[in-house]
Formats: C-alpha cells, sequence, structure tokens
C-alpha cells in the first residue's frame, strides 16, 4: 500500500501562442489582484491576478526560453512573451518569489485572490468578493 505523495504539486503555464512556457512546483503565496499603475496600464484592464512561487520552482520550459523583461520599476522586471505580448511573470530584484499571472497557468484551482492590492485607486466601479483573509481573523 502506498502512503500520500509528498512530492510537490507541479504546474504548467504559458503565453497565448505557447512560445514561452513553464512549470513550477511548490506551494503558491499570495494569490492576489493588482489595480497598481503598471498592472492596469499592461494589462488594459482594472487589475490583474498574481500568485508567487519560489524563484528556484520555476523553470522556462518552451521554445522560446524565458519571457523577454521590462523594467516598469527599477527594482521590477516583468517578463511577457515577444512573440504574443502575453504578460506572464514578475519579479522584484531583492524576492525570493517569482509572480506569474494566475490566468496564464493551466489550471488555477485553488488559487482565489486573497487581497487586493492598490484597491483604493482601482477602478471605483470594481467590486470583487474575496474569501476572508486567514490571517486578519
Amino acid at each position: 500500500m502506498t502512503g500520500p505523495s509528498s512530492a510537490p504539486e507541479l504546474r504548467t503555464g504559458r503565453c497565448q501562442c505557447g512560445d514561452i512556457a513553464y512549470e513550477v512546483t511548490g506551494t503558491p503565496d499570495d494569490p492576489h489582484a493588482c489595480s497598481c499603475e503598471h498592472c492596469t496600464l499592461i494589462s488594459g484592464s482594472p487589475a490583474m491576478a498574481w500568485v508567487g512561487f519560489r524563484k528556484e520552482e520555476l523553470n522556462w520550459t518552451g521554445p522560446g526560453g524565458e519571457p523577454t523583461w521590462y523594467a516598469s520599476w527599477p527594482t521590477l522586471q516583468r517578463g511577457f512573451c515577444p512573440r504574443c505580448g502575453t504578460h506572464l511573470a514578475s519579479v522584484a530584484e531583492d524576492s525570493a518569489m517569482m509572480m506569474v499571472t494566475i490566468f496564464s497557468l493551466d489550471e488555477q484551482g485553488g488559487l482565489e485572490p486573497v487581497g487586493h492590492s492598490f484597491r483604493q485607486v482601482a477602478a471605483p466601479w470594481l467590486t470583487i468578493t474575496l474569501a476572508p483573509d486567514p490571517l486578519l481573523q
């Protein structure tokens, strides 16, 4: 009889054209929406949905290799596909985490946002009901 697997969960993700793809293992961290000026301008939407994984747990696997990186802030790089333009990742230079866009993942189960960064500057008509933050209870 075999017990429960101790192998970390594997998730895969990709850009729209599939040229930039990745796989990530480990525990997802801080799934959240963000309405900062950078996220709204880059996405053309009122918010982007992010989730973090440790940098060493993410491997770029597609034929295009790593995304093209753009510095949207002096200490923040954002990764996108140079072929189709899909925004995939964000990483701060002093962080151990790589943030990926939740909807670039092939499976988004269990990644419902638990917070909303820059909610105070979000589009006033944007209302999202989020699960209670367990850290605030």
